[in-house]
């Protein structure tokens, strides 16, 4: 495990449990997922957060401006936090590290599900509701459109990898195949 997320998980835990205190826990997992998307794909913004020459106390200033009426203090907090620690590398990991504690203690699961195409509503709660009830935790889904799936899921909750698609399968039967073979 890499120094910036270890670092990141002890933030992470700290920013939940200031969320905790005040009751917004999801609301600070939304305005996690948004400063993360602005700092990773705003090319502009994420030129002048790494900007050298731009002393951090201006680089708060503008964050505070642009940022104030749009975050919660304990997120705005916690930006300001590691901008001006010269952490900004480690939102990503804040971020997925927030999710996890966060699901933990609400007993919530994140499932990344690959398709061949986008899933319907019915379909995502279909599969969101098969899995709660084999993790015996409430899924949330992410649906990913994976052309190379030929058919089938793929879904990834965790670690663990549920593997229900057509490629998965032939592969399968093809490493069976060959075992049975070398015999």
């Amino acid at each position: 495990m890499s120094r910036s997320t270890v670092v990141a998980k002890r933030y992470a835990k700290a920013l939940y449990s200031a969320a905790v205190e005040k009751g917004i826990t999801l609301e600070v997992e939304e305005q996690l997922k948004a400063v993360v998307e602005v700092l990773h794909f705003d090319e502009e913004v994420k030129r002048f957060i790494l900007a050298p020459r731009i002393s951090q106390s201006d680089k708060l200033k503008v964050l505070r401006t642009v940022l104030q009426d749009k975050l919660s203090d304990v997120v705005l907090n916690t930006v300001e936090m590691l901008v001006e620690r010269g952490r900004t590398d480690i939102f990503a990991d804040l971020l997925e590290a927030y999710v996890k504690i966060e699901g933990d203690a609400l007993g919530i699961g994140d499932a990344t599900v690959y398709s061949t195409y986008v899933l319907s509503q019915e379909e995502q709660d279909n599969v969101a509701n098969e899995f709660s009830q084999l993790t015996k935790r409430k899924i949330r889904i992410t649906n990913l459109v994976d052309k190379s799936l030929l058919g089938g899921l793929k879904v990834v909750i965790g670690d663990t990898l549920y593997d229900g698609s057509l490629s998965g399968k032939l592969t399968r039967l093809e490493k069976s195949f060959n075992e049975k073979h070398r015999r």
